[in-house]
C-alpha cells in the first residue's frame, strides 16, 4: 500500500521566543515492512543550524536551533511511504514467556533494554496481576501478548478527554479510560512487570470515514502501539487501541522505551510565555 502522510504542527506564543532548540522525530523509519519513498520537513522560522541523524534506538531525528525571535513556530512533515503487510506467524508456537529469562545471556542488547521499566511504564502489583491473567506460566509469549492486547481493547474505553500527557499509568488502569498513548504505556507496564521485551512505537494509522462520508482534512492523528519480541519472530507489533496485530495501514515513525524517547517535538525555549498548539495529520492512500 502507498500512503501519503502530512503532519503539521503550529505553535503560537503569547510573547516572543528569543531562541529555541528542538529534538524532532517526524521522519518514519525504514523497516522490513515499510519503504520511505520521499520525505520533507518544512520549518518556519528556518533554523540557524540543523543536524539530521539517528538516535540510540535507530530512529531518524533532527536537532534544530532557532535563533530568529518568533511568536509562531511551524513544522510540516510530509512523507510518501510504501507499506507491506506483515508475514503471518503462529503466535502459539513461540517460546513461553517465562523461559525468556533462561535466554537472557543470549538476548541481543537492543532487545534486553526493553525488559526494564521506564518513567512512564512503572508497574504496580495490580498491573502485574492483570498481566498474569494473559501470561500464566508456560504460555507462548506472543499468544499471551495478543490476549493482553484484546483484553485492553475490550475492557478499556477510548476517551480523549480522560487523560493528558501527564496522567500517571495507575490512573489509566484505575479508570480504564484513555487514548492510544495510554493504552500502549499500560500494555508496556504489563509486559515489563513480567520482564517480557516490549517497546513503544509511535506512528500513524489510516482511518476510514463513515460509509458515504468524505474524508475530513486534518481529521487523522498520531498513533501509538507496542512491539513484543520473541526469539522465533523478532519484533511483532500489536495495537491495543484497535485490538489487532499491526497491518499495512500502520506507518511506524519511531520506537523507544516509552513516549519520552520518541516524542515528535520536544525542546527548550527562551521566552515565549504561554502557548497553544494545533496539530493536523492526514494519512491518505495513493
Amino acid at each position: 500500500m502507498m500512503l501519503d502522510v502530512s503532519h503539521r504542527t503550529f505553535y503560537r506564543y503569547t510573547s516572543s521566543v528569543v531562541q529555541s532548540q528542538h529534538l524532532v522525530h517526524l521522519r518514519p523509519r525504514t523497516t522490513e515492512r515499510q519503504i520511505i519513498r520521499n520525505h520533507s520537513l518544512v520549518i518556519e522560522p528556518a533554523p540557524a543550524t540543523r543536524y539530521d541523524g539517528v538516535d540510540a534506538f535507530g530512529n531518524h531525528m533532527a536537532i534544530l536551533d532557532i535563533e530568529l525571535p518568533h511568536r509562531e513556530f511551524v513544522l510540516h512533515a510530509r512523507t510518501s511511504v510504501e507499506t507491506i503487510a506483515p508475514d503471518t506467524c503462529n503466535f502459539s508456537e513461540t517460546t513461553p514467556w517465562d523461559q525468556l529469562d533462561a535466554r537472557r545471556a543470549s538476548l541481543p542488547i537492543d532487545v534486553a533494554q526493553y525488559r526494564c521499566v521506564s518513567r512512564l511504564t512503572t508497574p504496580s502489583l495490580g498491573i502485574a496481576d492483570y498481566a498474569a491473567h494473559s501470561l500464566p506460566p508456560g504460555r507462548p509469549v506472543l499468544e499471551g501478548a495478543m490476549d493482553l492486547t484484546l483484553r485492553i481493547f475490550k475492557e478499556f474505553t477510548f476517551d480523549s478527554t480522560a487523560t493528558d500527557v501527564s496522567t500517571p499509568i495507575l490512573d489509566v488502569f484505575r479508570h480504564r479510560r484513555g487514548v492510544c498513548q495510554d493504552f500502549a504505556h499500560f500494555a508496556l507496564a504489563c509486559f515489563r512487570a513480567l520482564r517480557v521485551p516490549a517497546r513503544y512505537v509511535s506512528g500513524y494509522i489510516l482511518t476510514h470515514p463513515p460509509k458515504g462520508m468524505p474524508r475530513l482534512q486534518g481529521a487523522d492523528a498520531s498513533h501509538a502501539w507496542v512491539s513484543v519480541w520473541a526469539p522465533e519472530t523478532g519484533w511483532i507489533d500489536l495495537d491495543p487501541t484497535n485490538g489487532i496485530a499491526v497491518t499495512d495501514e500502520h506507518v511506524t515513525v519511531a520506537c523507544g522505551r516509552d513516549y519520552d524517547d520518541v516524542s515528535p517535538i520536544s525542546g527548550l525555549l527562551l521566552g515565549g510565555g504561554d502557548h497553544t498548539v494545533d496539530v493536523g495529520v492526514d494519512v491518505v492512500p495513493v
